[in-house]
């Protein structure tokens, strides 16, 4: 059974590529989404999730909180000698949540996920790096398993990582290579695979000894690819824009105003905004946080009310500078996801005051908040319909390709605390359905009829044509004088790995479109779009593509570009 679940929509008046006839109807405005429960428990808390290209979401936390709510299956056990908590465990750390069927199953992680990282290699496998204890050296994989597949799981490789990483950054590059930077204690860089014979070799970066924070290291720095193919690298409250193949660093920027710590523990997001088409700019938005000396003060029981600003920055200027802009409300620890109309970026999880850490917050941000980057400055922000679930420390937020939100986790203290605590452990998953999935909207949203959004995965390589054929309900009505569909455009994005108020690797481009015409059934059209010319602009790998009207984005289809 697919699981269906519907907000309210959004209407945003400005957007770029093709006009066809329009008339009519008008987007819904709604009251700000709509929150279900997905599922009361699956056992695990969700502190690191990633979607893959079968539709299935990869969750995981820990294995040194103790025993989880979730069993492994025939009578499985995890014995570890190196394990600080459980020495012999039968339940699971991790778990696969099938979108479609909104069922779940336990799956076996040997070495200690705590803080980890993560990116999809090319092939669609997860490639899942560092930890804790056991686990700071290990590379973990986990294909996307086949349908109907319910055997598939981690396959665990000791000592890969030449460092101890543990609160680090990975970034896909180009070549398909896993850029991996940072971590506590750690002022370096690798890559993986590494293309060097000898082995693996971690690589001093300077900057990163030169943000050093007293309170922690700001550890899991904010990493976007330029779309130059050199790294934007942003640690404490400065960045750099660094070309990893020479080890040079080819910018330095501003800092940004207020010298606010914005990494962890301060626990901020970031995220590359949307490119447009044939892209010869590249912003980036960097929001919230936690002013300095925030989490030494938890400690004592003094909980500062987070920042409340964000900071723009065009980092393919010559001179860059930051732009200031204001939240509607304080948030520490909120997760940055794009959204696929590509002219939205939802704000959620997180708290209003503290900091990240174990009992460091104690006022919930439970409103997520819509940013429109192309709105007039003033006129960017909106806050949305809240949920009654606190997201905090732990929590994380993932796109599904139906264009809803999956949120999960939230473990704010030591081991699982179901009791006892103003915030207990949360096993739970919801779905947030921004204001597009309305059905007050039904008429207008496109829907991909060729290729099939249930099919294969289409393959496509760099600068190549793809045509997609697609239906608008409410066209039916402009053949007989109202109705029509609007402002066309098409989407293509990267699923994130989302950890500690971070998506890496996420990315959203808007395609080149060449034409869009109507078919001769009715209520259907094609556009063909061009697809990015670099693997700079889309490094190599799978990625949800979206038709777009108005601003009502279809459920998205699989590509594969390499």
């Amino acid at each position: 059974m697919k699981l269906t679940l519907l907000g309210n929509c959004i209407h945003h008046p400005v957007l770029l590529l093709v006009i066809l006839a329009c008339a009519g109807i008008a987007p819904a405005s709604g009251a700000g989404g709509r929150w279900d429960v997905l599922q009361r428990s699956i056992g695990v808390s969700a502190m690191h999730m990633q979607l893959l290209h079968n539709d299935r979401v990869i969750i995981f936390d820990r294995t040194d909180f103790g025993l989880s709510n979730l069993s492994l299956p025939d009578g499985r056990c995890r014995r570890n000698p190196r394990e600080r908590v459980v020495p012999m465990d039968c339940t699971a750390h991790s778990a696969e949540y099938d979108v479609a069927s909104n069922t779940f199953r336990p799956l076996f992680v040997f070495t200690d996920t705590w803080c980890s990282s993560g990116t999809v290699a090319p092939d669609g496998t997860l490639v899942q790096t560092g930890g804790w204890n056991d686990g700071y050296r290990n590379v973990r994989t986990m294909a996307a398993c086949e349908a109907g597949d319910d055997t598939c799981d981690w396959d665990e490789t000791q000592d890969a990582l030449a460092a101890n990483r543990w609160y680090a950054t990975n970034q896909i590059l180009p070549d398909g290579r896993a850029f991996i930077v940072g971590g506590r204690r750690q002022f370096t860089y690798e890559f993986y695979p590494t293309a060097d014979p000898s082995g693996a070799s971690a690589i001093s970066l300077p900057f990163l000894v030169q943000t050093k924070d007293p309170e922690e290291n700001n550890l899991y720095p904010f990493v976007h690819l330029n779309i130059d193919g050199n790294l934007f690298i942003f640690a404490k409250n400065r960045a750099i824009l660094f070309d990893y193949k020479t080890n040079k660093v080819v910018r330095t920027y501003p800092e940004l105003a207020g010298g606010d710590p914005r990494n962890y523990p301060s626990s901020g997001s970031s995220v590359l905004l949307p490119l447009k088409p044939s892209p010869t700019e590249a912003e980036v938005l960097v929001c919230g946080g936690a002013p300095a000396g925030s989490y030494t003060s938890t400690k004592d029981g003094t909980f500062s009310s987070a920042l409340v600003t964000c900071g723009r920055i065009k980092i393919t200027d010559t001179a860059p500078a930051w732009v200031i802009e204001t939240m509607p409300s304080p948030r520490v620890m909120g997760d940055m996801i794009l959204l696929p109309n590509g002219a939205e970026v939802v704000i959620i999880n997180g708290a209003m005051d503290g900091t990240a850490g174990w009992e460091s917050a104690k006022t919930p941000a439970y409103a997520p908040v819509i940013y429109r980057p192309d709105h007039s400055p003033g006129d960017r922000f909106e806050e949305q319909s809240s949920t009654d679930i606190a997201r905090l420390y732990h929590s994380s937020a993932v796109l599904l390709r139906d264009g809803r939100l999956l949120v999960g986790g939230s473990n704010p203290h030591i081991y699982y605390n179901f009791s006892n605590v103003q915030y207990p452990t949360e096993l739970s998953l919801e779905a947030y359905s921004p204001e597009y999935l309305d059905p007050s909207n039904d008429a207008l949203r496109p829907t991909i009829v060729d290729p099939s959004p249930t099919g294969a995965a289409v393959s496509v390589t760099y600068g190549a044509s793809l045509t997609l054929q697609f239906s608008v309900p409410a066209s039916r009505r402009a053949r007989g004088g109202g109705g029509g569909i609007g402002l066309v455009s098409v989407t293509m994005v990267a699923p994130s790995f989302t950890t500690h108020s971070f998506a890496m690797n996420q990315r959203l481009l808007l395609l080149d479109v060449v034409k869009t015409a109507a078919l001769a059934r009715a209520s259907t059209y094609q556009t063909s779009v061009v697809m990015p010319a670099t693997a700079a602009l889309a490094p190599p790998g799978y990625y949800m593509v979206f038709v777009v009207n108005g601003h009502i984005p279809s459920e998205g289809i699989w590509v594969h570009i390499q």
